[in-house]
């Protein structure tokens, strides 16, 4: 074995690979100190390879190691697992500890890119964690695991109008990874614009308890219960208007008006008759307008251009 981890690296043909063909080489695998080189370093020129240093009598190792095998077969080919017995591989052992990697402290998962290390961690980690560092190895590659692919993809269809193709795309990624909120929040969202309210409803109450408070998720919640509200205000809109038309100081019947718009698309001017009411009267039925507006900026999403230009309007009020 006559290499050294931090030489320079050669120009790699190509990117993380993609995800690989039916029929493909399982991206899971053990390797020694006599493939070592092969196995990660001259592989890492291709696509990323993490290194899973584990040892027999380690417990930590025997939870960490299905995970990492999970998350790397989900990814598709475009990353590979190489798992080394620090016990019977001494020798690498002593010398990715010259180079200060303490591999003797296991678990320790190593990512290797064109020939380097590019980031590590240590101990067992859940598999959102697991994900997330997998996430970063392959961005930081230029790639993505398929899910996030999947995931840029629905959301794309949704921008477009195309809520049954995003529904598809997203109950594709809850195959792979049936615990990823993006993809029940985005789902749900999916069939709301569908129309199919109680498919919205199944999909957030089937989604995993662990993802339950996650933000993609109570966003939707909130999207459901404000399209439910305001398609009730529609109905009455006519009503409401006049109601309005007679006395513009009918916080009410502007709260109402709201929903209606905001159930409707327009959701500018629903964020208008918040912020009128709130102008006018902070303090208005226990702060009911900061707080649907705060609802509303929940269901849009937080980067939404809608709930940056709402909120900065209402910080401007509440702060000025």
């Amino acid at each position: 074995m006559d290499y050294i981890i931090g030489q320079t690296p050669r120009p790699a043909s190509s990117g993380p690979a993609a995800a690989s063909p039916a029929g493909a080489p399982d991206p899971v695998m053990d390797g020694t100190q006599n493939t070592f080189m092969r196995d990660v370093v001259e592989a890492s020129r291709n696509l990323p390879v993490l290194v899973d240093f584990w040892a027999t009598w380690c417990k930590p190792c025997k939870q960490l190691t299905p995970v990492l095998e999970k998350v790397v077969r989900a990814a598709g080919g475009r990353v590979r697992l190489v798992k080394v017995d620090v016990d019977a591989n001494q020798a690498l052992v002593q010398q990715l500890g010259q180079i200060g990697l303490p591999v003797q402290s296991v678990p320790l998962v190593a990512a290797f890119w064109q020939g380097q290390i590019l980031d590590l961690f240590q101990g067992a980690k859940p598999e959102s964690e697991v994900r997330r560092f997998i996430e970063n190895v392959l961005k930081a590659g230029g790639g993505a695991l398929p899910a996030a692919d999947l995931i840029d993809a629905a959301r794309a269809a949704m921008d477009e109008g195309r809520a049954e193709a995003a529904a598809g795309l997203f109950s594709q990624v809850l195959e792979i990874e049936p615990e990823n909120p993006a993809a029940w929040g985005g789902l749900a969202r999916a069939l709301i614009e569908m129309g199919d309210e109680e498919g919205a409803e199944t999909a957030l109450q089937d989604a995993p308890a662990s993802i339950a408070s996650h933000a993609e998720i109570t966003g939707a919640r909130a999207a459901l219960e404000l399209k439910r509200e305001g398609r009730k205000a529609a109905e009455e809109a006519e009503e409401i208007r006049a109601r309005l038309a007679a006395n513009p100081r009918d916080y009410a019947a502007r709260f109402e008006l709201a929903a209606a718009l905001n159930a409707a698309g327009k959701r500018a001017q629903a964020a208008d008759e918040l912020l009128t009411i709130m102008k006018a009267d902070r303090t208005w039925n226990d702060d009911a307008a900061r707080l649907q507006l705060i609802r509303l900026f929940e269901a849009w999403g937080q980067t939404d251009p809608d709930t940056i230009a709402a909120r900065r309007r209402m910080s401007s009020l509440l702060f000025s």
